[in-house]
Parts: structure tokens; sequence; C-alpha cells
């Protein structure tokens, strides 16, 4: 679990659970309209469904998941598994670390070091990892994408449902009765609400954090490459432990290097 997505949801809900319990004295009911859900929420997923492919679409509990729980290998990781394979490359050779593989669970770590292991020119090796990254980059594109449309899309159903309830509003004010005038005006404005909820609570954040997992999970993996590389070539593990290091901000390499 993402720690830090596990604290924002709870942290929200409370603040919103607690403001509609002192609005509405605990009858939560008040706050919900099925008029408002189905503007707000069908109108939403319509959208996606009109704007992304339908492979994209289907992989939408893929994205909700990247967002709940941290996936790969955090930066410091990465350096410390390859400065132990580095060094152990240095003192028995690259064709000693086919042993290392099965404690290896990055698939894209593993590729690498099986076509330096298996002597793969160094061009290749690149050639052939970026290739990877470029189409791994564009499957994190589709997640993103999905959580701005929502952002952009849900308060403008949530707009059209307000310009809805207050034409019923306005629409019947000669004959109808108070109580019928006042639950239009509430579709109005709980159907802006939801809208507001579902574009700033909801996907905004949650696109916003997959974005900046895409871009992490993007520099490990050419952490990764760069590692490799240096292992196949045959440098100082002191270089390539330099190398990795310099994917990190100052004080990240010296609490490294103090944890070393």
């Amino acid at each position: 679990m993402d720690k830090s997505s596990l604290i924002g949801i709870l942290i929200g809900a409370s603040a919103l659970g607690f403001v509609f319990f002192e609005v509405s004295h605990g009858n939560f009911l008040m706050f919900y309209s099925t008029e408002g859900v189905m503007m707000v929420g069908v109108g939403s997923i319509s959208v996606t469904f009109m704007a992304m492919p339908l492979d994209k679409v289907l992989q939408v509990p893929g994205f909700i998941k990247a967002f709940l729980f941290s996936k790969g290998m955090g930066t410091q990781d990465v350096i410390r598994l390859m400065s132990v394979l580095s060094e152990k490359a240095r003192r028995d050779g690259i064709l000693s670390l086919e042993s290392e593989m099965s404690k290896v669970k990055e698939p894209f770590l593993t590729a690498g070091l099986k076509m330096a292991i298996d002597g793969v020119d160094p061009e290749n090796i690149e050639s052939v990892l970026r290739l990877e990254l470029a189409a791994m980059g564009e499957r994190h594109k589709a997640g993103k994408k999905f959580f701005e449309l929502l952002k952009v899309y849900g308060p403008g159903y949530g707009l059209v449902g307000t310009l809805v309830g207050q034409i019923g509003l306005f629409g019947n004010l000669a004959t109808a009765e108070i109580g019928e005038l006042g639950h239009m005006l509430a579709i109005a404005v709980v159907a802006t609400m939801y809208g507001a909820i579902l574009g700033n609570a909801v996907a905004g954040p949650m696109g916003d954090k997959l974005g900046l997992k895409s871009a992490e999970e993007m520099q490990g993996k050419e952490m990764m490459l760069q590692g490799i590389l240096s292992i196949q070539n045959g440098d100082n593990p002191r270089t390539t432990m330099d190398k990795m290091m310099a994917f990190l901000p100052q004080i990240s390499r010296g609490k490294l290097k103090l944890a070393a």
C-alpha cells in the first residue's frame, strides 16, 4: 500500500465526513441525489469511453491499483542492488551474475543483465531497453490521461446537472409546492458538489500521483540501464556507484553514504 495515498484518502474522507455530519446532523442522505450520480458519475464514464480506446478503458483497474500500491524499486534500493552486482561482477566476472538472477525481482533489470551476460553489444542492450522504456512511458500516459479526463469533464457534467436542476426549478415556479422546488434546487447544488469532489478530490490528485510515480519509475529504470552498461564495461564498482548517485539530489546522496 502506498502510505501517502492512504494518508491522503483518510484525511480527505475524514474532513469531508465531519463537515457533512455537522451540516446534516447525521442525515447523510441529504447529500445523495440519484439524478446527480447519473449526471456526474455516468456522464463522466461516458466521456472516458468516447475519448479513449476500449483497451485503455479496460486498464482502469490497473491504474487505480498503481495509485494505491507502490510499484517497483526505490532509487536507493536500485543503487544498493547495482552496487552489489557490480562488486560481484568485478570480483568473479560478469558470468557470475547468472547465479544472482533468481534473486532479482525486477523484469527490466533481469532482461538487461541476461543480455549483458550473453555478451550482447552495449549498443543493442541500450537500444532494446530504451524501447522498453518508451513503451512503458506510453502506458503510463494512458493512466494519467484517464484521470485528466475525469478532472476536466466531471465538474463539467456537474455544471450541466446544475443547469438542469435550475431549469426544472424555474419552469415549475408557478405550480410546484415549495418542497418540490427545494428538491430541484438540491439536485442543482448537489450535482455541482459531485463534480467538484470528483475533479478536485479524486481525479486530480490521482492523476498527479500517477504522473510522479511514472517519473520515479522511469528514473529507476534509467539508473538500472546505466548500471548494466557500466557493469558490462568492466567499470570499477565505485564508478558504477557514482553513476547511480548522479540521479539523486545532494542531500539523498549524503544519507545513502552514511547508511552504507
